[in-house]
């Protein structure tokens, strides 16, 4: 697949994930966010494995990597999930989408320390817009970074721990596809979030029985499409065009976050607001690479033309 194309899938799944953060914060008061979050988790998991049953990619996977799902559940599925539920319950959305948005800068410095990988100097100017961007976003809402509760250091932990986590799905890919990876991932981590549940929110997994449509409906929705779909799609990409390209695009979490929050929650965009989308584009398209790549072919282009004059003056 070429990386165009994985770039609109990364897009796509970016305005899935900020379209369900309005609803992961309703979802999280309603009842104890880590069960909760178990059964959401659980459902993506099942989704993922139906989907590739289908692509014919289904397979048990060899001893060595075991030890990959195993660090992928702990890290991406059971503390990220169980730490940004908990986080939600107890911050506002915009505090989360600026601390969400620190996710390529900790992917670049991550990547950098233990895959041996250097981003040019286009990508670190990426990843700088796209964090001006963030900071625009939050300014515009008026309250700033004042508004700051524990629940931002789960949010925090919440994304470090899933950064690591494409560390180990970057190696895993070279021999367990991506896809089937998130599978096994979501499936086991759902029942080690629900393990936790009992002990931390004991008796809550007896209030499924009482929730409304509107629960039932977005929790489906949230586990099969933003989560399912969501991250089978996202972990593939990170094995085929690296951790930190793939990383730069959940900049647009925070966009489409606070898209998702004009929508359902009623608030309001100003020009701060334009500001922060024209710097988070920018810091997508610088720190993907595309600037880059498009640069080169245009002198590359520019230098044949030349070549091609000076040959045709040579004939003449």
């Amino acid at each position: 697949m070429s990386h165009f194309r994985l770039y609109m899938i990364l897009v796509m799944v970016m305005f899935i994930w900020g379209m369900n953060l309005p609803a992961l914060k309703y979802l999280t008061v309603q009842m104890g966010p880590v069960t909760m979050t178990s059964l959401r988790i659980f459902l993506a998991g099942f989704t993922v494995f139906i989907i590739i049953r289908v692509m014919g990619i289904a397979r048990m996977p060899a001893k060595k990597e075991w030890a990959y799902i195993a660090g992928g559940s702990l890290l991406n599925v059971v503390i990220h999930h169980s730490f940004i539920s908990i986080g939600l319950a107890l911050t506002s959305g915009t505090n989360a989408s600026l601390i969400l948005g620190t996710g390529p800068i900790m992917t670049a410095i991550f990547s950098l320390l233990l895959l041996k990988l250097s981003p040019s100097k286009w990508q670190w100017l990426g990843f700088v817009l796209g964090v001006l961007g963030v900071l625009a976003t939050i300014l515009a809402g008026g309250k700033g970074l004042s508004d700051i509760s524990i629940g931002d250091g789960y949010v925090l932990l919440a994304i470090i721990s899933q950064v690591l986590s494409f560390v180990i799905i970057t190696k895993a890919a070279k021999t367990l596809d991506p896809r089937l990876l998130t599978a096994y991932m979501l499936v086991f981590g759902s029942i080690g979030l629900f393990v936790i549940g009992l002990f931390l929110e004991p008796g809550q997994w007896k209030m499924f029985g009482g929730m409304n449509t509107t629960f039932w409906v977005l929790i489906v929705a949230s586990g099969v499409l933003a989560t399912g779909v969501g991250h089978m799609s996202y972990n593939y990409s990170v094995g085929e065009v690296g951790p930190p390209k793939a990383a730069i695009f959940m900049n647009l979490n925070t966009l489409f976050a606070l898209l998702g929050s004009v929508i359902f929650l009623g608030e309001t965009i100003n020009q701060n607001h334009l500001v922060g989308l024209l710097l988070v584009v920018g810091g997508v398209l610088f720190g993907s690479g595309t600037a880059e790549d498009w640069w080169k072919r245009k002198v590359e282009a520019a230098e044949d033309r030349q070549k091609e004059e000076k040959a045709g003056r040579a004939k003449s």
